[in-house]
């Protein structure tokens, strides 16, 4: 299709979202939070910053959420300054009242189109007595700052959090992986021997004041000299060490996604060189993805027991959940959802289901900005890891979902809140700011090792501390 017919279809779609907005503006935001088998026991309102990655971590008798946020600015209640936005430290020990101990500030953003910069989006937390050569008595944060570089805090004391270590010079940066027992940290970056805005980049943080590059890694029809079709930009990895010596990587978010196995031990003693052949060395497969698809999270669900096979029918199986993200309002592009796809025989992935939310269920095209999947949980606690997950789903707030039989995703619970006074406008046509109203858009979610929920929103709403009730606490392991 060519540019003008794209440009008439995307403006119908547009003012088809204006409409939809104009004719239910009553009903954009609930009145009241919507939930089954779920409830919400806590609630912090974050200063109103836009947050995405919380990050929960015991530290001695105490509970600490690192929770990272887009740009902006806001006022820091425990100063009184206005600082841009970063990373918000809060003791959610007791999960019923969170409490602010610090803000570091992030980068200042700058005006681009379609795009939330600055900031320090992303947060990894690892213990000294976790990390290979790390001082036992610490803790360690590894942050994004903005899309300039990355940064380590000493975060033993969180109320008064210290600067360790600055590394890398990007133009972009995205969502880390840091595996706390070996110290091998995964940093997507923008790096010059690609024609992608991204790349993941490969350091030793085993001792944190001291961060060693090992290697760039893409995929090798993003280098600088690749012709025809290019896949999007990483946009994170999630290694399964030490229970088994694969990394996960996900590309694009809504379009040219591409989701792909690695063998780790390969990735990390391969030749550093960004070539065609080094880059494919360590790849166990790879699995393409339509166009209009993305591979926002590619999540691991390893070992799985099918309920109802036999042993003679395989019964131990491995799956790969892949998430795509919805980028734009009212449902102004294709459904962005959640897939599982059979990797048992690794090299030959399979696709045998889907999960999606149905948007009759709360008429959320209507309610104003995003509708569609955005990510899932990624802590595997033994509570809740093979039995539920959790996905973040914008303006249908976080789902509950029941992956026993993976096979047979089913939803089994649900939480959207209801919008605060702070919660922001979110438009139809973010361009000509029309069909604005204020929305819940829940950004990501997370769990901690006791089994509560804490889930933030993208409008600035706040984070919500929830747990399970029901059914669904019934299938967790507590």
């Amino acid at each position: 299709m060519g540019a003008d017919h794209q440009g008439i279809r995307s403006s119908r779609r547009l003012t088809r979202g204006a409409a939809l907005l104009a004719a239910c503006v009553s009903c954009s935001v609930a009145a009241q939070d919507e939930a089954r088998n779920v409830r919400r026991i806590g609630f912090h309102d974050l200063a109103a910053r836009s947050a995405y990655q919380p990050t929960i971590k015991r530290q001695g008798e105490r509970w600490i959420a690192y929770i990272g946020s887009h740009g902006g600015r806001s006022v820091n209640p425990l100063n009184g300054q206005l600082e841009e936005h970063g990373t918000s430290i809060l003791d959610v020990t007791d999960p019923t009242a969170p409490k602010l101990l610090h803000h570091i500030p992030g980068e200042r953003g700058r005006e681009v189109p379609g795009r939330e910069t600055g900031g320090a989006q992303m947060t990894r937390v690892c213990a000294g007595s976790e990390l290979p050569k790390g001082d036992r008595s610490k803790t360690y944060l590894l942050r994004t700052f903005g899309d300039a570089r990355q940064e380590i805090w000493d975060v033993t004391s969180p109320e008064r959090p210290s600067m360790l270590a600055q590394f890398g010079r990007f133009t972009s940066t995205h969502k880390n992986e840091w595996e706390c027992s070996s110290g091998i940290a995964y940093i997507p970056g923008s790096h010059e021997a690609y024609r992608a805005s991204r790349v993941t980049h490969v350091y030793d943080l085993s001792d944190p004041a001291k961060p060693v590059f090992i290697r760039a890694f893409g995929l090798r029809d993003q280098l600088q000299d690749a012709k025809g079709y290019q896949p999007a930009q990483i946009h994170g990895p999630i290694s399964a060490w030490p229970a088994k010596d694969r990394v996960y990587f996900g590309y694009g978010t809504n379009a040219r996604g591409v989701a792909q196995i690695v063998d780790r031990e390969r990735l990390l003693r391969g030749p550093p060189q960004p070539t065609a052949e080094n880059l494919l060395a360590p790849e166990i497969a790879r699995i393409d993805l339509p166009e209009f698809m993305g591979a926002h999270t590619a999540f691991p669900l390893l070992g799985v027991e099918v309920p109802g096979f036999r042993p003679a029918e395989k019964r131990l199986r491995d799956f790969l959940v892949i998430v795509n993200e919805n980028n734009t309002t009212v449902c102004n592009e294709p459904r962005q959802m959640v897939y599982f796809v059979d990797i048992t025989d690794e090299r030959r992935p399979f696709g045998v289901a889907s999960y999606d939310v149905l948007e009759s269920s709360g008429e959320f095209c209507s309610r104003g900005g995003r509708f569609g999947a955005h990510a899932s949980h990624e802590n595997m606690t033994p509570i809740y890891h093979k039995r539920l997950m959790f996905f973040s789903w914008f303006n249908a707030g976080v789902r509950v979902v029941d992956v026993r039989n993976p096979y047979r995703p089913r939803e089994i619970g649900y939480y959207i809140p209801a919008r605060t006074p702070k919660t922001d406008l979110r438009c139809a046509d973010e361009e000509k700011k029309t069909g604005c109203v204020p929305v819940i858009q829940i950004n990501n979610v997370e769990v901690d090792d006791r089994g509560y929920l804490y889930a933030v929103d993208r409008a600035n709403s706040g984070l919500f501390v929830l747990e399970l009730t029901g059914e669904a606490r019934a299938i967790a392991s507590f």
